[in-house]
């Protein structure tokens, strides 16, 4: 899975240098970007081009903070392959305007995209980015109450407990307005959610729904994670 995702980006890069990419942190694309650094550092991509934006951020943590969206991110994938600043764009989530950093994150989409490739998991509660049970779809860059789902399962990103009430997050307008929207889920813990999210209702309950609607989309699951499809 991870490979074919590389594969997907490495193309539209190669096709389209200064690319606008938005990656998500976590597990499932830890492996892909193994992969797109593996890939540059072979000659096959060259990333120096392309604009990033962080898809979400737990509120009142930045970069600095071990367990943050733009923590991984850094670590795993802007600090090895050595991004210059002003081509990333991350949500200020320690900002006493949060309305002000979603539309900095706006006006930086609008100024760099549209997004080439807006790269998403999926939450065991159907949550895209911190798009939780609820959300519009057709909101922007915007923040709000974490759902309890994803307030115990983000605990496994910090060494001790840690209290997390809001996060800030991409709109599912913005996996609307992507030329390629790209959904990739893992393991079997994923596999009823994927299920209902690509054969139930389109409801926003279910924020992952929004993928049936989306006809340029990309969907790509491990064996495990498409067992009950």
């Amino acid at each position: 899975m991870s490979r074919a995702v590389a594969d997907l980006i490495v193309e539209q890069v190669n096709h389209k240098p200064n690319s606008l990419l938005c990656f998500p942190s976590g597990e499932s694309p830890a492996g892909i970007f193994k992969y797109l650094i593996a890939d540059a550092n072979e000659g096959k991509v060259d990333f120096s081009s392309c604009y990033f934006v962080g898809l979400d951020e737990w509120v009142g943590m930045g970069k600095e903070d071990e367990g943050s969206c733009t923590n991984f991110l850094y670590e795993n994938f802007f600090i090895p392959m050595q991004i210059k600043q002003n081509r990333m764009m991350f949500f200020d989530a320690q900002a006493t305007d949060l309305n002000a950093a979603c539309k900095a994150m706006d006006d930086f989409i609008i100024e760099h995209g549209p997004l080439d490739i807006m790269l998403v998991g999926v939450g065991l509660n159907g949550h895209i980015g911190l798009n939780e049970p609820g959300t519009d779809f057709n909101l922007y860059s915007h923040y709000g109450l974490l759902d309890p789902v994803t307030i115990s399962v983000g605990q496994k990103y910090f060494k001790q407990q840690t209290v997390l009430t809001k996060g800030i997050t991409l709109g599912l307008k913005h996996l609307k307005d992507a030329r390629i929207p790209v959904l990739i889920a893992s393991g079997t813990k994923k596999a009823a959610i994927i299920a209902e999210a690509l054969q139930g209702d389109v409801t926003e309950q279910l924020p992952a729904s929004v993928f049936q609607t989306l006809p340029s989309a990309y969907i790509f699951l491990d064996d495990a994670a498409a067992t009950q499809l």
